[in-house]
């Protein structure tokens, strides 16, 4: 293998890797959004529904108590999804702009 073959297989493997960084990126900031709305409407009781719960519970809920740490309470409100979700817009998008 030549030195351009080597580093253009170095170049695939970096695009491809920025480029599941940066969906990695926008599928957690839906399951965020999927975890506000669900904890925010009243769904009826259903085995599937409190299944789907529970998981967007764990996935999202280490990641959003970072941001709840260091933010300030503003009354009802809890801005940290909101932060963690423009924390991984910044991040996708220097990630797309550097690939």
């Amino acid at each position: 293998m030549g030195v351009l073959a080597g580093s253009v297989l170095l170049a695939s493997a970096g695009s491809f890797v920025g480029r599941l960084i940066v969906t990695f990126c926008y599928v957690y900031i839906l399951l965020i959004l999927l975890y506000v709305v669900s904890t925010m409407l009243p769904l009826p009781y259903s085995i599937w529904l409190s299944r789907i719960q529970r998981f967007l519970y764990d996935v999202c809920e280490p990641y959003l108590r970072l941001f709840r740490r260091i933010l300030p309470a503003v009354g009802p409100l809890d801005l940290s999804p909101f932060v963690a979700s423009l924390v991984l817009v910044v991040v996708a998008s220097l990630v797309s702009n550097y690939v």
